[in-house]
């Protein structure tokens, strides 16, 4: 599909799909929205940003995979670099990858399969379980809410559904990986996770882009619905090339006694703007989020969260960890509010940043609003550098300067590393350790 975006193209897009009438108007719908509303102006510069200039659709394989030997040999040959058959084997309940638009494998283990837990990718979710989809979609983030929610929701094509039954435990990780490898291309993937009451699932989402000389653009949107008693852990480990603009719209919905977890890895992208927010709309909902940015020479992470306590007794809590090294700059922009009705709530957000040179940058935008009578809410935040004191002490029990430094810079993800299964940990150690040395 050539560049730019029009109605004859979204219309193409759904066809391709053979969607039901009802998707092609909230995508034409959407795409009103979208041509209405202009670019953020609150955040990162993004005027660079050309959306002609985009390729919106790319379509991929006619059939789904679902053993790893049937992959195309190109595409599993990026994916198995990745690590993603080695993790699946190992580690995981379930895996999907994701190839420019499209699902290009799908696995889940048989034992959940017999429980109904259901893992897919959207499109094909779209066409098995459409009143489902048709039910959830767009519920917790409509195309209103933002220029790039409405985008996604024009263009949107592949992504993950899952859905886990009354009182089922999945005790292994579910895992989508997101590859896009061609120059100007647009990812715009659509998440849905629903926990029936009582519920337990660990999502974890992976991304990875190329570099090339031209900006390309992901823009997903995640909506995970957790029930009374559920509890959902998401994380997100994400290495875009720094040409990518990542413009995410990420939020969950917490019934009563729900728990909602939210692991957050960013590594990489030109401009990274992504906020997961967290309604607690039930008595004794609660949401931990813990995050951890890199931002080098040319990036900007300009990253938070966003908790909603509508319902009393909840309970949250928000911390983020930033490095910044070679002139790049790293944001923390977050939200906790509370309405009157929200009485008894606890919540506290801390945010620790080191910044490593006289170049770079590191900058906190907190926004409290707590309207009921009993609240605990706190606000803390510190940025340092890595002392000389301390590098000189590892200095002194055999180790260079350079290795000194990484092992100070990791030890300061540790909070956010140790929470990961072992592979992702060893993965993200390797690469903040890739980016972080003195030389």
């Amino acid at each position: 599909m050539e560049k730019g975006l029009s109605k004859k193209k979204i219309r193409e897009i759904s066809a391709i799909k053979n969607e039901p009438e009802w998707m092609l108007e909230k995508r034409l719908g959407a795409y009103n929205i979208f041509i209405g509303k202009k670019i953020p102006e609150w955040g990162p510069d993004l005027s660079e940003l050309d959306f002609g200039e985009i390729v919106y659709y790319i379509k991929g394989e006619k059939r789904k995979a679902t053993d790893w030997k049937n992959v195309p040999e190109k595409i599993k040959k990026q994916f198995e670099e990745l690590g993603i058959p080695k993790a699946e084997k190992k580690l995981l309940g379930g895996s999907l990858a994701h190839y420019e638009s499209t699902a290009v494998y799908e696995q889940l283990k048989k034992r959940w399969e017999k429980q109904g837990v259901i893992f897919t990718d959207m499109d094909s979710a779209l066409k098995k379980y459409p009143e489902m989809v048709k039910k959830y979609f767009g519920k917790l983030v409509p195309p209103s809410d933002n220029k790039f929610s409405a985008l996604n929701t024009a263009v949107w094509s592949g992504g993950t559904f899952i859905y886990i039954p009354k009182n089922t435990k999945v005790e292994a990780p579910l895992q989508t990986y997101f590859k896009m490898n061609t120059q100007n291309m647009g990812q715009f993937e659509r998440t849905l996770i629903i926990a029936d009451e009582g519920a337990e699932v660990h999502y974890i989402e992976g991304c990875s882009a190329p570099t090339y000389s031209t900006a390309s653009l992901h823009a997903a949107v995640v909506e995970v619905f957790a029930s009374k008693n559920s509890k959902v852990r998401y994380t997100t480990i994400q290495n875009w090339s720094t040409n990518v603009y990542n413009l995410a719209t990420k939020r969950a919905f917490a019934e009563e006694n729900a728990y909602i977890e939210w692991m957050d890895g960013n590594i990489g992208s030109k401009v990274n703007m992504k906020y997961p927010s967290v309604l607690l709309s039930g008595k004794g909902a609660k949401c931990e989020m813990l995050s951890i940015g890199y931002a080098g020479g040319g990036q900007i992470q300009d990253t938070g969260g966003k908790i909603f306590h509508l319902a009393p007794e909840t309970h949250s809590s928000i911390t983020s960890k930033s490095i910044s090294k070679d002139g790049g700059t790293a944001n923390y922009r977050g939200i906790i509010d509370a309405t009157k009705d929200a009485e008894g709530i606890v919540s506290s957000v801390r945010c620790d940043g080191i910044v490593l040179d006289e170049k770079s940058h590191s900058n906190t935008y907190p926004k409290i609003k707590a309207k009921g009578k009993k609240a605990s809410v706190s606000h803390e935040a510190s940025v340092g550098k890595i002392s000389e004191e301390s590098i000189f002490y590892l200095m002194s029990r055999g180790f260079s300067r350079d290795e000194a430094h990484r092992m100070l810079v990791i030890g300061f993800a540790e909070e956010f590393i140790k929470k990961l299964p072992f592979e992702y940990a060893v993965e993200i150690n390797k690469l903040l350790d890739m980016e972080v040395g003195e030389k």
